[in-house]
């Protein structure tokens, strides 16, 4: 009797639950899987994204592009996998990577904290004087994310010339080194650290550093460096615009991220002695998300392929980011079904 009252109890708690899940993510998650990539891009399309770009890079073959979907719905543009794509957290990775080489070269040190290069920080940003460079990068610093006050978002575009005020005299999320918050205002620190011990901006350091030693010649850090009509289009649901002329930083195409995932989880974007440095403070794989776009870059050690994935569609809840989830994932068992 309490076995079946307990089955009862499991089952109404299950639907109680599923009723809160849309069921666009079921339904994409238990539809069988397709027999290509393509077909599985196509059916992502179904699903209610505009345009999509997959960049599929196995160890031995030639790297393979997938495209579905629009490049510019307005203009019935089709996606195009030389688009440019503007890929948001994804240049975490160019941060760290930088940071990595940085404290190699004995220009800064991982143990360095933050008043140590803005003493005027301190009182403004609590725990200043106890937070290293370290905790920043790993986002275990307990800094709020200035992208989480929601006075930021009333005004995006002119807010992000300022963005470290909305990080500024609130409380911590928690003491240096106990816990972890993912906070856009670690790197933005990084970045302004990285430029003052340079001396210079730390794009040019990425250029040097990174994207000229691997020939990424379609990665580039503002809209002004490109031309607009080169750009995928960016949609947000439930609103009538295109966010395409949004500067949200970083844009590549998919092929330039590949190469770069590649390189860093192969080890050849460092010299020596830098790849242990950054092994000890970041990870090897990266998502992106701005209004209009998201994206995803990972690396599949078992099956030694990188997956890139851009979708140019995202929402206030977040139901586009978890259906973008799934897509990759069934992406990558499609591939390994393949080997």
């Amino acid at each position: 009797m309490k076995k079946k009252i307990f089955r009862i109890v499991l089952l109404v708690g299950t639907l109680i639950s599923l009723t809160f899940v849309p069921w666009i993510l079921v339904w994409a998650w238990i539809l069988p899987l397709p027999n290509t990539v393509q077909e599985q891009v196509d059916e992502a399309i179904g699903h209610g994204f505009d345009g999509m770009i997959v960049y599929v890079d196995e160890a031995g073959k030639p790297p393979a592009f997938y495209t579905s979907g629009w490049k510019n719905r307005e203009n019935k543009i089709p996606a195009d996998s030389k688009s440019i794509f503007k890929i948001a957290s994804i240049s975490k990775l160019y941060a760290a990577v930088s940071i990595a080489k940085l404290a190699k070269g004995n220009h800064l040190s991982l143990d360095d904290t933050l008043t140590d290069y803005f003493p005027e920080l301190a009182g403004r940003i609590e725990n200043a004087e106890n937070i290293t460079l370290k905790l920043m990068v790993q986002h275990r610093s307990g800094i709020p994310n200035f992208t989480s006050n929601p006075a930021y978002w009333e005004n995006e575009q002119e807010n992000g010339k300022k963005a470290l005020e909305f990080a500024l005299d609130l409380p911590a999320s928690f003491k240096p080194d106990q816990g972890y918050e993912y906070s856009n205002t670690n790197y933005l620190l990084l970045r302004k650290i990285i430029d003052k011990v340079l001396g210079y901006s730390h794009e040019q350091y990425i250029k040097e550093q990174i994207l000229l030693p691997l020939k990424l010649n379609n990665t580039f850090f503002s809209l002004s460096e490109v031309n607009l009509d080169d750009v995928m289009s960016g949609y947000y649901v439930g609103i009538d615009k295109d966010f395409k002329a949004n500067e949200n930083g970083m844009l590549a195409t998919a092929e330039d991220v590949g190469i770069f995932l590649r390189a860093l989880n192969d080890g050849s974007v460092f010299k020596e002695g830098e790849k242990e440095i950054y092994s000890s403070i970041y990870k090897y794989e990266h998502g992106g998300l701005v209004p209009g776009y998201q994206s995803l870059a990972e690396y599949h050690e078992d099956i030694d392929t990188v997956v890139v994935q851009f979708i140019n569609t995202t929402d206030f809840n977040g139901y586009e980011w978890n259906l973008s989830e799934i897509m990759i994932n069934r992406i990558v068992e499609i591939i390994k079904r393949t080997k």
